[in-house]
């Protein structure tokens, strides 16, 4: 066992213990967070405009600050922006964190060097939550990847530096990983992502790779462009010692199978939940279902049921009045000067004592042209199910409304890319279909009131969503394909595409 395989074990026993003390403890954790970010924030523009001196109780503070979007913090952020001190949070950021939001265009979410301990060691310690559990920190001996967006980056006229949140954390990346981690510096500042995945491969298929970690749809890209450079069969045959897949950003249970087949074989993975917003949680177990909520790193949480969001009198909720099984929008306060801030994502409770979570969706990314508000976490479960039956490897897919079709009753529409398609495609439809329904009581209501006929399944040719993405500039990085839409943008361009024969 090396000297850092040693120190690591014995650092994760230590964290794991103090996160199992926090996580038991959830409510309390919540509330001192609560009160130091009040407390911190009371003599910034914001605390004083909302009162925060005089701010006691949570519900002092709902009827102070309202929920808002990131439109609705637009003067502030303008201020903070241009270099004004003390306006969201104390002093200026960091950083601002470049994305883009679907509705509001570009966001640049503020990063403080209060908040960057949780993006930075939240990742830490699900690792170590991992050796801790398991015991296994060989991976720590060899080289590891972080598939990101390029650490290069720009300056607003205030001065204050701005990217992509991965690019970002790549320069905080600890110097005890430094020695171990790839790509170089250089090659992971090159933009075009086609042109970066290839130097990629190129500089890691002759190491001894232990680690690799990204959003899943980004990595079968590297794997694939791997396996061509190596004409090897499978990826353990090019790097033996791959023992630990780390990602987040989508679900991986529609890639699972087809990461089986690449890698050869099935290996230990971490889940992680990061957001430009804030690190929320990562997976703490590997015998448990959910991720652990971060609850004593700089955020306090609000949970507002998903179908009362809008109602205008949605009730407000904090980790201790949450219940298992019900699909909240999840509410962000945070030391980087977010203030009740909607993230637009869902989550459901899995256990409340820890409080672990399941991510379902995104508040704008459904379907219910026709009432029935299906959600990602649905068609996820339902092409998993579907695909397992049928021995099925997907490589993405996309769900859409068709309103009008040329002739018979309006359905939803399955784009899915896939190595081969099934010997029975109207047995695999109807696979997709049933599961939806026995999830979704609307949609099966639909469907068995004759509103709609059962699910059409249309196979797109191999790299079809990849060209949707590139012309969509959005290759790459943290980007993700929608796996719902409520209009048929996505649709129109991925139909021309669809294998007919």
């Amino acid at each position: 066992m090396s000297v850092k395989s040693w120190a690591s074990k014995l650092l994760a026993r230590q964290v794991l213990k103090k996160i199992r003390q926090e996580s038991a403890d959830a409510v309390k954790c919540q509330n001192n967070v609560f009160h130091t970010l009040i407390c911190d924030a009371k003599n910034t523009a914001f605390g004083k405009d909302h009162s925060f001196a005089e701010i006691q109780s949570h519900q002092e503070f709902v009827s102070a600050v309202p929920v808002r979007e990131y439109e609705d913090f637009g003067s502030y952020i303008d201020r903070w922006k241009q270099g004004e001190k003390d306006v969201l949070w104390k002093g200026v950021p960091l950083y601002f964190c470049k994305t883009s939001g679907t509705t509001a265009g570009t966001k640049y979410i503020p990063l403080t060097k209060d908040s960057m301990p949780n993006h930075i060691n939240s990742a830490r310690n699900a690792l170590l939550c991992y050796i801790g559990e398991t015991g296994h920190a060989d991976f720590v001996d060899g080289k590891m990847i972080f598939l990101q967006g390029s650490p290069k980056l720009d300056k607003l006229p205030s001065g204050i530096p701005y990217g992509r949140l991965s690019g970002i954390v790549a320069n905080h990346v600890p110097g005890y990983l430094q020695r171990n981690r790839m790509p170089a510096y250089d090659t992971n500042c090159i933009e075009d992502w086609e042109t970066k995945v290839n130097a990629i491969a190129e500089e890691t298929m002759k190491e001894r790779m232990t680690l690799i970690s990204g959003i899943p749809n980004w990595v079968q890209m590297y794997f694939e462009v791997l396996l061509k450079k190596t004409g090897k069969q499978n990826i353990r045959e090019i790097f033996p010692d791959f023992n630990l897949f780390v990602y987040g950003g989508v679900s991986f249970d529609p890639y699972r199978r087809k990461f089986m087949d690449l890698i050869g074989a099935e290996i230990p993975s971490i889940e992680l939940y990061p957001a430009s917003e804030g690190f929320i949680a990562y997976q703490d177990s590997r015998d448990t279902d959910g991720l652990l909520l971060n609850v004593n790193s700089g955020i306090f949480y609000e949970f507002i049921e998903a179908d009362q969001l809008h109602s205008g009198n949605a009730k407000r909720l904090t980790i201790g009045e949450v219940r298992t099984g019900v699909q909240y929008a999840i509410v962000l306060t945070t030391n980087a000067g977010l203030w009740s801030y909607l993230i637009g994502d869902t989550v459901r409770f899995v256990s409340l004592t820890p409080p672990r979570i399941r991510v379902t969706g995104r508040i704008k990314h459904f379907t219910s042209a026709f009432g029935e508000h299906v959600i990602a976490e649905e068609v996820e479960n339902a092409m998993r199910h579907a695909c397992t039956s049928h021995e099925l490897n997907i490589s993405e897919f996309h769900v859409a409304p068709q309103v009008n079709p040329s002739q018979g009753l309006p359905y939803h529409e399955w784009f899915v890319e896939t190595d081969q398609r099934p010997s029975d495609i109207k047995s695999f439809a109807l696979l997709l279909d049933n599961k939806l329904q026995e999830q979704n009581v609307y949609y099966r209501d639909l469907i068995t009131g004759h509103v709609l006929q059962p699910a059409v399944v249309r196979f797109v040719k191999p790299g079809t969503f990849n060209a949707f993405m590139k012309a969509s500039g959005k290759l790459g990085g943290q980007n993700k394909v929608p796996r719902l839409a409520n209009d048929r943008r996505i649709a129109e361009f991925l139909e021309k595409d669809v294998v007919t024969s």
